[in-house]
């Protein structure tokens, strides 16, 4: 196994169980998250706008949700000086940037799966074999995408006064791909309005090229900026 890879799957390691042993995501980003779909389901109150909207809502949902894992997860590492002492001991940042993202994508998934059950309990959204296909299809090109754009930006916004309202700033407008072709996979994983299944597997290429793209340029970006 390659340093990066131990680093990576060391770092992956030590953020799951920080998050195992304080619960964050269960006891806050869930319902946090859960709280948002129910709002909108009253704000809506028609059942034929709140099954076309469904799907945005769903990924609007999980956009919020990743900046507050973000945000947790670069307090904990900032509040004793963990980050900085990873960086001085040599470790590979490509490892750091890899391992950082694949727990904050762990998070995510589940988030996930959470949220689309509650798009078909609350907004009466139904799907098929085909577009539970299409749906784990664009979640998991999805994931890849927003955990990279949110370790990114999370290790740049880390030592910046203010960060808590500065990631929203960087992380949102840079993630819009990803919300676009994320909602219209799910629109046609749910079949909202009569769209085809087959219309939403165009979309996982959009995805795809983001989360290969921002995946590459996280490793080689990482180190440098968070030594700025």
């Amino acid at each position: 196994m390659t340093p990066t890879l131990r680093v990576a799957r060391a770092i992956a390691a030590k953020d799951l169980r920080v998050e195992w042993r304080s619960r964050v995501v269960t006891n806050q980003v869930l319902p946090f998250s859960a709280l948002v779909m129910v709002l909108f389901a009253f704000a809506l109150d028609d059942d034929g706008i709140t099954e076309r909207v469904a799907p945005g809502l769903v990924w609007l949902a999980v956009l919020f949700s990743l900046v507050v894992l973000v945000s947790r997860s670069y307090a904990v590492e900032t509040a004793d000086g963990a980050l900085d002492q990873l960086r001085s001991s040599g470790v590979e940042p490509a490892g750091i940037f890899f391992g950082k993202a694949i727990a904050l994508a762990v998070q995510l998934l589940v988030l996930q799966a959470v949220l689309a059950g509650l798009a078909v309990v609350l907004y009466r959204a139904s799907i098929g074999a085909e577009g539970l296909a299409l749906f784990a299809s664009a979640a998991l090109l999805a994931t890849v995408g927003l955990a990279s754009v949110g370790t990114l930006y999370g290790g740049l916004a880390a030592g910046v006064r203010g960060r808590e309202t500065l990631l929203p700033l960087l992380v949102l407008p840079v993630l819009a791909p990803v919300l676009i072709g994320a909602t219209r996979c799910t629109e046609s994983a749910f079949g909202v309005e009569g769209v085809e299944t087959s219309d939403g597997w165009p979309w996982l290429g959009l995805l795809a090229i983001f989360a290969v793209l921002f995946s590459v340029f996280g490793a080689f970006a990482y180190g440098p900026l968070i030594d700025e």
